[in-house]
């Protein structure tokens, strides 16, 4: 049985679909793993389109903006109480309150939030943030196209991909001949479920800081799904339990499952299938899923089982046969985290950038100014500086964990 995305009231589950893929106008990359897996026309439409308007946000990368000497943008872009506040273009990006305008880089819940008068965003952001939240989520959707410029009074805002997970975006702001780009959550490695980040030149990078310490080097993604599909070879009796976010995560690990050559069905908790269904119904194919239920757990052995990371350990996970329990996140690289929780076997797999590619990403935006948040700020901040670069600590508060 393949799960299939929820339909509206009355409203057959096809059509849902077709209306969902109408509406999708972020470009997407090619999420095909077989010739069999081919994308919907519609989403290669938008993918040409979302490129063409890349291609011309990019024609500028290598060529400095000029800034005028008043126009530094601590005059206009300032930390509040909300988060990060553009003054002459009067939005907030990601704001921890509900706000009048909204910039929203993705969907994960501590950037995305319910309740904004006015969101700009992707569409498959926008379709997130419904499924998350519901239709009556924001008081209205503006889905811009990656590269698509905005103008609110004399400030230009386009959004540019940023790797992180389905719909993710980066913020471009420029105004008074300053450009300053607000990186959202991001990395930088290939993701089949996802478009990459795109850097672009800027005056001003504000970036996050998940994973800013030198420990923190991310191995290769296939080499941890080969662990995986490893230990399911030495313990064919046993069921490999996996705990995975909800957005992003998930769907991650499944298509690299994929790419991998596993092409059994992959069993998911019931938490993760509307969101797992949501991809699908947006151009990204994941194969056979299903739904386990209590009466076959039983039936579970030598079958990839995904759930969230609470539920490895709770009431739900009882029954399953002899279960390996695996944990894909960034932090697995934490052994005593690992062992605290319980994990069998950790795979460090991260949506995040690590640190060489917090690193790169400096070195290619090119500014001259670095502002860092939501992380391990205070290294970073010191590489920088060492660099000459102009860098401080933003320390913003609301965000959490979520999508490691």
């Amino acid at each position: 049985m393949r799960v299939r995305p929820p339909a509206a009231a009355g409203e057959p589950a096809g059509e849902a679909v077709r209306q969902e893929l109408l509406r999708i106008r972020a470009g997407l990359p090619d999420c095909g793993f077989r010739q069999r897996h081919e994308r919907h026309p519609l989403l290669a439409l938008a993918t040409s389109a979302a490129s063409q308007h890349i291609e011309g946000a990019c024609e500028r990368k290598g060529n400095k903006v000029t800034r005028r000497a008043d126009a530094a943008p601590e005059r206009w872009l300032r930390k509040t109480g909300r988060g990060l506040y553009c003054a002459p273009g009067d939005f907030y990006i990601d704001p921890s309150r509900t706000a009048a305008r909204a910039v929203i880089t993705h969907g994960h819940s501590d950037h995305a939030r319910a309740g904004h008068d006015a969101v700009l965003t992707t569409a498959a952001t926008a379709a997130i943030m419904r499924a998350r939240y519901g239709a009556e989520s924001a008081g209205a959707y503006d889905c811009a196209l990656y590269g698509e410029t905005r103008r609110f009074g004399d400030v230009a805002v386009r959004l540019l991909p940023a790797g992180h997970v389905l719909g993710s975006a980066q913020v471009v702001i420029e105004h008074a001949g300053c450009r300053v780009v607000v990186s959202g959550d991001y990395k930088r490695r290939r993701d089949p479920t996802c478009a990459g980040f795109e850097p672009i030149d800027c005056d001003l990078f504000i970036t996050e800081a998940t994973f800013a310490l030198p420990v923190f080097r991310h191995p290769d993604d296939r080499g941890e799904i080969a662990k995986l599909l490893h230990s399911l070879a030495v313990f064919p009796d046993r069921c490999h339990l996996v705990g995975v976010y909800a957005l992003g995560k998930a769907q991650r690990v499944i298509a690299l499952l994929r790419e991998s050559g596993w092409d059994r069905p992959i069993y998911l908790h019931g938490a993760l299938i509307e969101l797992c269904a949501l991809y699908e119904s947006l151009g990204v194919a994941l194969g056979d899923l299903r739904p386990v239920s209590g009466e076959r757990k039983k039936a579970m052995a030598g079958e990839i089982v995904l759930c969230p990371p609470g539920a490895l350990n709770d009431r739900w996970s009882r029954g399953f046969p002899d279960p390996v329990t695996a944990m894909a996140s960034g932090w697995m690289r934490v052994r005593q985290r690992a062992r605290m929780g319980g994990i069998e076997l950790p795979l460090i797999l991260s949506d995040h950038a690590d640190w060489d590619e917090l690193i790169r990403t400096i070195h290619d935006m090119g500014a001259p100014r670095l502002w860092v948040t939501h992380g391990r700020e205070e290294a970073l901040v010191h590489y920088a500086r060492s660099k000459g670069v102009e860098a401080e600590a933003l320390s913003l508060v609301g965000f959490e964990e979520e999508g490691g």
